[in-house]
Order: C-alpha cells, then structure tokens, then sequence
C-alpha cells in the first residue's frame, strides 16, 4: 500500500546531462523509472543534454525528481530554475546545492561548526605543490572541489607525485582540495527524510575508491553491518544528520567519512543527488533499512517543494 495515489501526478524525471557523471545518472534513471512505474507514476524522463526550459516547459510536471549529477543538477542551477518556474523538486534547495558541491567551502561550515574533518589547503594553481607538503605531510589526497564520483581525484605519495596529481585535477576545475591522505576505512551515511539509514563500510580492492570501483567493477566489498561498534555507528549517524542540517541540505542525501589513524571518523564530503545505479550506496543502505526502491523513491518524491 502507498502512501498517496500517483494517478493525477505528472513526474518529471529530469537525468543526464553533460558532465563527468552523465554516465552514472543514466543508468540510475533506468533503476529510478522501474520503481516510478511500480507505484503507478508514468515518468516524463527529460535528458538535460537535450535542454533544460523547453522540455521542462513541454512536460508542464507537478513535481520533478532531480538525478541529475554535478553540473547543473547539484551546483543549484536546475533548482533555481525550477523554484523560478514555481516546479515543486526533490532534494535540496539552491543555496545548499551549490554549497555542498563546493567541498572546501563545505569543510569551511563543519569546521567552523566544530564538526569533525580532515585539515585542507585549497589551491589553483601547480606551482602551490610545495605548500600542500609543507602544511600537510607528502602523503596527500587531490580531488577537483567540484568534481563528484572521484573524477580527476588521485592519491598522492610524496611530493614528486604532487604536481602530476594537480595538473590532472586542474583539468576539471579551477580549485583543488588537497587533504592528508586518510588511513581509513571508508563509511557513508545516507539520509532520507531526517533518518539516517544504516552505515556502510566500504572497503574496495584498489588503493582507494575511485571511478572503477565505484561504478564499473564488483571487486568492492560494502559491508552492512559496517563493522563499527554499536557506540560508533551511531555516533557516526548522528554527525551525519548533523553535517547534512549544518549545510541546510533536506528530504535525502549521502554523507561520506573517513577513519584517522587514531580511530576517529572525519568528514569527508555530502553528496545532495546520490547515485541510484546497481553499485550505489543509499539503496544498498534503504534496503538494509527494510525499504526497498519503490518505498524509497515514493518518500523522496513525497517531500517535493519548491526550496531557495
């Protein structure tokens, strides 16, 4: 039994796009529509490569589910275009959009919070290298500080890596984060309507959680349980909600952590769009929950608004 009828909606399913993660939201959209249909919504599905106004302005939807990935879908341009056209859509708001997207600015909040995360320097150009050694260590972690799913992220060991790592990651911004490389393990806490669901371990078979790993192989070992003690998945739950409340992120989302060297659970970044391919995390997480893909597409697209 659902919790409304679907009859008289008209749902937009807005996917794709032309960024790094196109790839990623197009095999969710499959997942996402199967689960629409189960619970009688006929989604309009909408690639945003094809435009954003005039199949928006064609579908004429009551509510749009937004899976659109990085550009334009978590950056907060397609919200404020749908908060401008007075479209009701899932997930965050405009503001906090664009501000979880920006991960130093991110860390910027949780740390001006008290919040728990590792320490950065954010640099634009390759000739700061010796700077990141100096402050951090020569065991770094480089990431784009827009970029999501891993793209143009590297693992650094020693500074005659450093620069290579930077000229990469260049590529697909103008900032770099670079962070202290983390012993780890990795968790991740998605969040559905004020519930944090249950912590994944994630423990993948190359140095770190790339691309590959994420989306493209089965050597990936999640773990739920997550193997943390009862007193750390729960801690580990609650700074979740609170890293997710203190960027103003609502309805869902993903927070990612890191362990130190000395057992503490750092934060690592938020993800306000999370994947819905067959390797992602938050519904590995609902099902562990006991919610299956329809109950939690339903519950997300019960908290549509239209949100600044």
């Amino acid at each position: 039994m659902w919790s409304m009828s679907w009859v008289n909606e008209r749902v937009a399913l807005m996917y794709g796009g032309v960024g790094s993660e196109a790839s990623v939201s197009r095999e969710g959209k499959e997942i996402v529509a199967a689960a629409m249909r189960s619970i009688g919504i006929k989604p309009i599905e909408i690639d945003i490569k094809d435009g954003l106004i005039e199949p928006l302005m064609a579908a004429d939807p009551t509510r749009v589910f937004n899976l659109v990935h990085g550009q334009y879908g978590e950056d907060g341009v397609l919200q404020g275009l749908l908060c401008a056209l007075g479209i009701p859509f899932t997930g965050s708001g405009v503001g906090a959009s664009a501000l979880a997207l920006d991960k130093p600015r991110t860390k910027q909040v949780w740390e001006s919070l008290g919040l728990p995360t590792a320490p950065m320097v954010v640099v634009n150009d390759v000739e700061q290298a010796d700077i990141c050694v100096k402050r951090l260590g020569p065991e770094l972690f480089v990431k784009p500080a827009h970029e999501g799913s891993s793209v143009g992220a590297h693992v650094v060991h020693g500074g005659h890596q450093l620069k290579a790592a930077l000229i990469d990651a260049l590529k697909y911004d103008t900032r770099v984060l670079v962070e202290p490389l983390l012993p780890g393990p990795e968790f991740t806490v998605g969040i559905v309507r004020g519930l944090a669901l249950p912590v994944i371990g994630i423990r993948p078979s190359a140095e770190f959680y790339d691309y590959n790993a994420k989306y493209q192989t089965d050597d990936t070992d999640y773990q739920i349980p997550s193997g943390l003690s009862p007193e750390l998945e729960a801690e580990a739950q609650q700074l979740a909600l609170e890293a997710f409340d203190a960027l103003g992120c609502r309805t869902w989302g993903r927070i990612d952590f890191m362990m130190d060297e000395t057992g503490h659970l750092l934060l690592i970044e938020c993800n306000t769009v999370p994947g819905m391919g067959h390797h992602s995390l938050v519904p590995k997480a609902a099902q562990a929950s006991g919610m299956d893909m329809p109950m939690l597409i339903e519950q997300i697209l019960l908290d549509t608004e239209v949100s600044p």
